[in-house]
């Protein structure tokens, strides 16, 4: 099974219009945020709770330093939460 990052390029290839261009931008502008970001491939739905979406309509422009900056802070979000301890349950004797 190729990677999920195969599986974007082909994505992005196979869209061959303004979408492909925009998502390879925002792309960029993500792996330049955070290069160590791991891209995965979600089969699910929004009411999942899994993701989320930015809607970008041809012809808008990307404001780079926004979007950078709120990549970062969603991975320190995310890093905060993983780093974070479970608290513990209360067990009964």
């Amino acid at each position: 099974m190729p990677s999920a990052s195969a599986l974007i390029d082909e994505q992005i290839k196979e869209l061959g219009d303004w979408r492909g261009k925009m998502l390879a931008k925002v792309r960029a502008i993500v792996h330049k945020a955070d290069p160590e970001i791991v891209e995965e491939c979600f089969n699910s739905s929004l009411e999942g709770n899994v993701r989320r979406a930015i809607d970008i309509h041809q012809g808008d422009k990307v404001n780079v330093a926004a979007l950078t900056a709120l990549i970062r802070a969603a991975v320190a979000l995310n890093l905060e939460g993983k780093n974070k301890s479970k608290p513990r349950r209360a067990t009964s004797k």
